[in-house]
């Protein structure tokens, strides 16, 4: 019996070994069949294992990079008016340069031929003492008006800034309106006030005992002439400036004032120091503006006086139109005109110059 219990142990240990073996041998048999199947076969390619990628993302036919799915639409609709410009606007300049180089009168305008003059009617006029007496008195006619036109609109938008609500809504609301006359109906107002025998102004100053203004001729002499179109000029184009001014000054942070204040700095120095800095980009572009704006002036001077007496108000536009009506000479009258707008395409030149070099010190 003790022999039997003995013998027991012995013949498990034995069948444990066994079944170890034989677990041992089933499992090399699997690693070298699973290497088997993993080791390329002669004569086949192995495939490499395919990565998990998102699926690829299908555009619709006739979208861009830039997601514009509009098509031509947008071009369609901007055309008409890209047209309407161009017909408007290049078309008549192009046309006055043919005209300019082109011995171009009454007889061409009626029968249509023109002969080709090349630069004659431009030697013409350069050559003409006149022409140039005109062109001085277009540059002092500018100066005097921009000069004037950009004090009295600082002061303006300063003193708006300065101003109550109330008090300000009045002023603004005062720039607007005048702004906003027309230029003929402004014009004709100022024909009034100036008239010698039922205008405002002289029965102004002889009521306040200026015996020597009574029924004066305010239109017959040139300089009294010229001093009421400058008035009229900068009365109209002040508004513009002002309001663009007092806009600009709106932006500069009043931190900027009051620490100026603190360290001891009057207005004038607050202002040349401070705020003109900070609105200088605004400040050249009305500048700009307005020397365009003056230089070509045309309206008020021909309604009011055609530029007389004489020729004491006639600037470049005015001179072109009186040659080109007057004389029938309409080429010499274009190449006054084109020679306008190069001289007005110095001034935009001048400051697109002084902009660019704004933003590359910026």
């Amino acid at each position: 019996m003790s022999a039997t219990k003995a013998g027991r142990p012995g013949r498990a240990r034995k069948a444990g070994q066994a079944s170890r073996a034989g677990e041992t041998g089933e499992s090399s048999k699997a690693g070298e069949a699973g290497d088997e199947r993993a080791a390329p076969r002669p004569g086949l390619r192995s495939r490499p294992a395919r990565a998990c990628l998102p699926p690829p993302v299908r555009r619709r036919t006739g979208d861009r990079a830039g997601g514009d799915r509009s098509g031509p639409w947008p071009y369609l609709l901007v055309a008409p008016a890209v047209i309407g410009m161009l017909y408007l606007l290049l078309y008549p300049l192009a046309r006055a340069v043919l005209i300019s180089l082109q011995d171009f009168r009454l007889r061409e305008l009626i029968a249509g031929d023109a002969d080709f003059a090349g630069l004659d009617n431009y030697r013409t006029l350069l050559t003409d003492p006149r022409f140039w007496t005109v062109v001085r008195r277009t540059f002092l006619f500018m100066t005097v008006n921009v000069v004037l036109i950009m004090v009295i609109a600082l002061l303006v938008a300063l003193m708006a800034e300065r101003l109550g609500k109330a008090w300000r809504t009045v002023v603004l609301s005062s720039l607007v309106l005048a702004w906003a006359m027309p230029v003929v109906a402004a014009t004709t107002v100022f024909q009034w006030l100036f008239h010698s025998e039922f205008g405002v102004v002289n029965w102004a100053l002889t009521s306040l005992g200026a015996e020597s203004f009574e029924r004066y001729p305010w239109f017959a002499d040139g300089t009294a002439a010229f001093a009421i179109l400058v008035t009229l000029v900068v009365w109209q184009s002040v508004p513009f400036a002002a309001i663009t001014l007092y806009s600009a000054l709106t932006t500069v942070p009043a931190e900027l004032h009051e620490s100026a204040r603190i360290d001891g700095a009057g207005g004038l120095r607050v202002l040349r120091s401070v705020t003109f800095p900070m609105i200088r980009p605004i400040v050249m572009l009305v500048l700009c503006l307005e020397v365009i704006w003056t230089f070509k002036a045309f309206v008020q001077i021909w309604v009011m006086t055609k530029g007389g007496p004489g020729d004491a108000t006639t600037i470049l536009p005015v001179y072109a139109v009186q040659t080109a009506l007057s004389g029938q000479r309409y080429d010499l009258g274009s190449a006054a005109s084109m020679i306008t707008v190069v001289l007005m395409s110095g001034v935009l030149v001048l400051y697109f110059r002084q902009m660019f070099r704004q933003e590359n010190e910026s």
